[in-house]
């Protein structure tokens, strides 16, 4: 079935702007037909629909505007893409690599926020002041000022 989709109906569909469509467009990813007397309405295909659904996954991804067309290309290439596989899984080790060092940093950063927290609960504690949960600490003091305003007429 050869569907065709608005900008506005593919931007909805992907929670994009249709600016970021027309974005991808001028980079070459897209490729919609025009209509109209001016030719100033686009009219995506499936073809297009499946290439921002890629772009967009890609981008999601890490990988730039050069390695997502690489890909669309290789989606598309009707010739032998045994080269072009072969660098495709080296750039993915690549953003692989990239993405466990950023994950070995949020994993320490984290293990430092959580011993701060400790620390912190530990000397609330010492001056007599309860933790109750994150953000919201309670005392003695304001526990009685609490109860005297209750008792209040």
């Amino acid at each position: 079935m050869n569907q065709h989709f608005t900008i506005t109906e593919l931007a909805r569909e992907f929670d994009v702007t249709p600016r970021a469509i027309r974005f991808y467009e001028d980079q070459g990813l897209l490729a919609p037909r025009r209509e109209g007397s001016s030719g100033l309405r686009r009219v995506y295909s499936n073809r297009d629909r499946t290439r921002l659904k890629l772009t967009l996954r890609g981008k999601r991804l890490g990988f730039t505007l050069s390695e997502i067309r690489d890909l669309l290309d290789l989606y598309e290439s009707p010739t032998d893409t045994v080269p072009q596989l072969h660098a495709f899984l080296a750039t993915i080790a690549e953003h692989r690599q990239v993405l466990e060092r950023q994950l070995e940093d949020l994993t320490a950063t984290l293990e430092d926020l959580a011993q701060y927290e400790t620390q912190c609960r530990s000397m609330l504690a010492e001056n007599g002041i309860d933790c109750v949960r994150s953000g919201s600490r309670t005392d003695a003091s304001n526990d009685n000022l609490a109860q005297s305003e209750s008792e209040r007429p």
